[in-house]
């Protein structure tokens, strides 16, 4: 009997927000906590509240700032009001976190080894070798002390 292994280059939102000008999709599997959202937007990003995000609190063009600030893509948008989508980096960037995974940004197609294919435009991928959720980072680094030289 074989048991499949979960996807982790399969899109996993698990919830919608929306309201007539935009949706914000989260994927709880890919946060790592960097809270960009919960500073940019604290009315509208506030995890003592449930629903944890209020799309009703902000303008569209207000969250979709803050949503493409999240390194992780686990906070993506729709406009739905005819106002501009994301638009990913051109050219890729990668930047190296201390201490800290990798964040890309950009037109990026992530290959697993086995074979499954993601399109990304902002992910955080596992730098110290340990996380759970491969490629992509799960702070599994903090955990481990993982410590980086400049």
């Amino acid at each position: 009997m074989s048991v499949d292994k979960p996807n982790r280059m399969a899109p996993n939102v698990q919830r919608e927000y929306r309201n007539e000008q935009i949706t914000v999709y989260w994927e709880p599997t890919l946060c790592i906590h960097a809270a960009e959202c919960l500073r940019g937007l604290p009315q509208v990003f506030n995890v003592r509240l449930r629903p944890w995000v209020n799309v009703n609190a902000a303008s569209a063009d207000e969250i979709a700032a803050v949503v493409a600030n999240c390194p992780t893509s686990a906070l993506r948008f729709a406009r739905l009001d005819g106002g501009p989508q994301e638009q990913p980096d051109d050219p890729a960037v990668i930047a190296a976190q201390p201490d800290g995974p990798l964040y890309i940004r950009g037109h990026i197609e992530l290959v697993d080894q086995d074979g499954s294919r993601r399109q990304v435009s902002r992910a955080a991928l596992c730098r110290c070798g340990l996380s759970k959720n491969k490629p992509f980072c799960d702070n599994t680094h903090i955990e481990s002390g993982f410590r980086t030289t400049k």
